[in-house]
Parts: C-alpha cells; sequence; structure tokens
C-alpha cells in the first residue's frame, strides 16, 4: 500500500526539540525553577472540583481574555489566549501569512518564528543581528524594503541571546512597514524581565501585537497558557483560524487564578535577576564569553574547547543545559536557564571543574 506523501516544502524540515533526559539539574527549557505557590494549586483544585466535565469549555474563554486585559489595563477584546504563546504565532501566520507572503526574523533568534512560518507556507527573510546580537534599526529598515514581509518578528528579550531591544525599535519597524501595511510582532515570552515592554506601543491604529507566555514566571509551562495583546481587528481576525474550543476548561482556570498572584510573580523576578547576576558574576570569573542578558538565561560560549564537548561533559555529570549550536552563528555556544541556588552552584561548580 502506498503512503501520501507530505508536503514538498515540509519533506526535509526537521521538528523542533529539546533534549528531555533524566537529570539532576535541568537548566535548558528556560522553565521556573520552582512550583507555583500553593494557594495557586488549592484554588485550581477546588474550581475543578465543580467543573462540568461533560461539557464543552467557553469557546472565547472570555473571562481569562477580561482577566488578562485587566492585568494590562485593555478591554477583553484586545485579548486573545491560546495553548501557548506559539499557538498564538501559529494564528498569526494563519491570518497574516501563508503562500505568496512572506515573515521577516532576524538571527540569531526564536527558531519558532521560521518554524511556523515553513509550516504555514510562509516564506522567510532573514536579517542578522550584530556580532554582539543587538538589533539595527537599519537592518530591519533594510529587510523590510527590500521584501515588504507582511509579518516582521522582533524579540525582546531575544530568545537564546538574551539580548533586550531598546524601546525605539519597535517604533522604528512600525514606521518601517507602515507603507506596504505590514505587521510587527514583539515576542515577549520573557518580557516580565525587560525594564520596559511593547505592551503601552499597542493600540487599534497601529498594526502591532505583542505576545507573551505564562510558561516562564508564572510556573506555569506544564499547563500551557499563552496570549496576545493586539488591536482589536487583529484579535477578530484572528478568532477565524483558531479551533473551536481550543482552549480547555483547566487552562483556562489556570490563566485566570495565576492573575491572583501578581505580587508573588514580581518577587519571583527580582529573585531571578539577583541570581541571573550572581551565576553571570562566577561564569565570568571562568574560561568562557559570556554574553548580557535581559532574561532567565545566560548564553555563554567556551573559549578551548567545543560546545558540544562541554555540554555533555556537563550531562554526564546530571545537568542538562541547551546546546544552541544549530541556532545560526551560535556554533559552540550553550545556554543555562536561570535555576535555584542549589542547581546553579551544582552547574558552576561542574563547570569550574571541567574548565580546569
Amino acid at each position: 500500500m502506498g503512503r501520501p506523501r507530505v508536503r514538498d516544502d515540509l519533506a526535509t524540515i526537521p521538528g523542533y526539540h529539546s533534549p528531555q533526559v533524566a537529570v539532576d539539574v535541568r537548566l535548558n527549557t528556560n522553565e521556573s525553577p520552582v512550583p507555583p505557590p500553593q494557594d495557586f494549586t488549592e484554588a485550581l483544585l477546588d474550581e475543578l472540583a465543580t467543573t462540568p466535565w461533560h461539557r464543552y469549555p467557553d469557546r472565547d474563554a472570555i473571562d481569562l481574555r477580561k482577566a488578562i486585559g485587566t492585568h494590562h489595563g485593555v478591554p477583553a477584546d484586545m485579548v486573545l489566549a491560546a495553548n501557548g504563546s506559539n499557538e498564538i504565532l501559529q494564528a498569526i501566520l494563519l491570518a497574516y501569512g501563508g503562500p505568496g507572503r512572506s515573515a521577516a526574523t532576524f538571527e540569531p533568534t526564536y527558531a519558532m518564528h521560521a518554524q511556523i512560518a515553513r509550516a504555514t507556507a510562509t516564506n522567510i527573510v532573514q536579517g542578522q543581528r550584530r556580532a554582539d546580537f543587538t538589533l539595527a534599526a537599519e537592518e530591519v529598515r533594510r529587510i523590510v524594503g527590500e521584501h515588504r514581509p507582511a509579518i516582521t518578528f522582533l524579540c525582546s528579550p531575544n530568545n537564546p541571546t538574551g539580548t533586550v531591544d531598546p524601546p525605539d525599535l519597535v517604533q522604528a519597524t512600525l514606521a518601517a512597514v507602515a507603507d506596504h501595511d505590514g505587521l510587527v510582532v514583539v515576542d515577549e515570552a520573557y518580557g516580565q524581565f525587560s525594564p520596559h515592554s511593547a505592551l503601552t506601543d499597542v493600540r487599534d491604529d497601529r498594526a502591532l501585537a505583542v505576545t507573551r507566555t505564562y510558561s516562564k514566571i508564572w510556573a506555569m509551562a506544564g499547563v500551557r497558557v499563552g496570549y496576545v495583546v493586539a488591536p482589536s481587528w487583529l484579535i477578530a481576525d484572528l478568532e477565524k483560524v483558531v479551533l473551536p474550543y481550543h482552549l480547555d476548561v483547566m487552562t483556562q482556570a489556570a490563566g485566570r487564578i495565576a492573575l491572583r498572584f501578581v505580587d508573588e510573580m514580581h518577587a519571583r523576578v527580582a529573585a531571578l535577576v539577583e541570581e541571573r547576576g550572581r551565576l553571570i558574576t562566577r561564569l565570568s570569573d571562568l574560561d568562557v564569553d559570556v554574553f548580557p542578558s535581559g532574561a532567565n538565561f545566560v548564553l555563554f560560549r567556551p573559549r578551548d574547547r567545543s560546545g558540544d564537548q562541554l555540554w555533555q561533559e556537563l550531562l554526564d555529570r546530571s545537568i542538562l543545559v541547551r546546546n544552541c549550536a544549530s541556532w545560526p552563528r551560535l556554533q559552540d555556544c550553550l545556554r543555562v536557564t536561570i535555576g535555584t541556588v542549589a542547581e546553579d552552584d551544582r552547574f558552576l561548580d561542574a563547570l569550574e571543574e571541567i574548565l580546569q
């Protein structure tokens, strides 16, 4: 029996994968190092105890969207929630990308921007970040002017480099895409760690969308909640392409209840930023090049051995970090998530032992 053939443009595309192996210290996927507060878990279980499981969830997730909107000071019709911010990115590319259209990325950056673009048959045009991984407005204007992309992706803090873009870069990008009615998407998966946010720039008269996730600082990677804040007309377009009832009852409840714990979230941000500073200080004393970070991870490159070798030597000691060799221009680079003090000490001690 024959088998159907996948689309020609997908035949050679690998899936997006991050190793999931059993280790003592897992610092490779930028998760929160600690779970949500116990009060969150208890409140969620209380609500689920009375959930009518035989009924479909609220198709529009309106209570969750209202709660997110209140959190950011916007109406519910400027918010769409989904199963992680990746589903939001997919909806944006389904609505505004596709055959005959293109999306711009600036490498190295979050790989799923290009991955989902390919899956939606959207052409990809790539600009380049500077040697220090900052992004020049001139490069944005060059790419936009030459290719007129339907969607231009920015990512701040940038994954996997940790780079924070200056606030005026969003304005420069909006000005660059205005003459061909392009859309600017700012990925702020790590936005809570940044000193500024593009959320304050979102208005109904601007083609700007800002995506965020609960997976990091809300400590809910296992639940999968993401959202976008955007003009109401853009949200209406995205509603045309998301599947009906795509956000289940538990996910909606978890997203709403988490927003009761904003103070705890801010405290965790402060603690992780402090711990990030400690980790960078110790890394700077070792034989590695360390890149500045405005996120909950740090990118570094060993000077006297390959990144592949160092990654394996850490894994041999039951410590898992992210090997970034698959990203453009990141050969030999590794990325370590900020963990607990004990986890970070285990990583740092192992790294020091290996490099000596």
